[in-house]
């Protein structure tokens, strides 16, 4: 059991805010195998603050959705603080602030993981978020933004301690590494040594359940936060439940799986956009076919959702 606030998790693992990826249809799929928290894709503060954006069904959580946490991405104290106020009375149990995110137009625009640079800003936004809410709150940081220093990242990292952050989630690899490289997760181990009473989340290059918990376990971080290793993959949940070795699914059940990930898509967005949007998931789910290439080809293939279904019955033996 580990607690986030007033929130209790029955396993350290949860999956994480995937901008573009964890729509309600994935939230779903991950807790039907056992995530015991997931999130939405990140929300814009600025975006969350219009009533006619916010309302949109794909910002609102779903009555069987709880505990579920909102991430929010900004760069002004006011504004993050409103839009936290926004989505705590939306129903999202937990809000994480983006602190992290390496993509170009977010940097360009002095928000995510530019932040890095100015541990005053940080602080200055997490102190209006935590005002503005009562439910617990999180913060995501790399260990900044070049590889030249850490000292931001201590100085954030004590100051949000001190602060009684709920939680910190550390991807341990500078802004400017993007996704390149290595996870540096022994980094991880002095982040835990400095922060003992701090709730500490590791993140990054978590693709199997092996190496999961061997990092949780040599490290001492409380949990692992579960973000790319999830897409197409929501048997990482059950397997990290169980403890035991990686057994890929029998294709009936992989195609009964992609099948309900579908129609939860066709329900959200339409048939049309549900055939497209759905071959970003594709590529991952397909990678546990014994016919990768060709199974991923037919699927990318498919038009309608007619003919998208055709395909799956046809290649996962439905």
């Amino acid at each position: 059991m580990l607690k986030i606030g007033n929130i209790i998790l029955d396993i350290p693992f949860f999956q994480a805010s995937l901008s573009g990826y964890s729509d309600y249809a994935m939230r779903v799929i991950a807790r039907d195998f056992g995530a015991p928290l997931t999130f939405a894709g990140v929300m814009l503060a600025k975006s969350v603050v219009h009533p006619r954006v916010f309302n949109g069904s794909s910002f609102k959580p779903g009555d069987d959705e709880h505990p579920i946490g909102a991430q929010l991405l900004g760069e002004d104290p006011e504004i993050m603080a409103k839009a936290a106020k926004v989505v705590w009375k939306a129903g999202y149990d937990l809000i994480d602030l983006n602190f992290a995110c390496p993509a170009p137009k977010v940097l360009r625009r002095k928000r995510g993981g530019f932040l890095l640079n100015h541990p005053d800003k940080v602080m200055e936004i997490y102190n209006a978020v935590r005002e503005s809410v009562d439910c617990p709150v999180t913060m995501k940081l790399r260990t900044g933004f070049e590889n030249k220093s850490y000292d931001n990242f201590w100085d954030i990292a004590s100051r949000a301690a001190a602060g009684k952050v709920d939680a910190l989630i550390v991807h341990p690899r500078s802004v400017w590494q993007r996704f390149t490289g290595s996870a540096d997760w022994q980094f991880l181990s002095e982040v835990k040594k400095r922060f003992p009473h701090t709730i500490i989340f590791g993140s990054g290059d978590l693709f199997s359940v092996d190496v999961i918990k061997t990092n949780i376990k040599n490290t001492g971080v409380d949990g692992a936060v579960i973000a790319r290793g999830a897409i197409g993959n929501p048997w990482i949940f059950s397997q990290l439940r169980k403890g035991n070795d990686f057994l890929p699914p029998a294709l009936d059940e992989q195609g009964r799986v992609i099948l309900k990930h579908f129609n939860l898509l066709c329900k959200l967005y339409g048939d049309e956009k549900a055939v497209t949007h759905f071959r970003k998931f594709a590529i991952c789910y397909c990678k546990l076919h014994p016919l990768r290439r060709k199974a991923q080809k037919a699927i990318f293939a498919a038009k309608t959702a007619d003919e998208f279904l055709a395909v799956v019955k046809q290649w996962y033996s439905l």
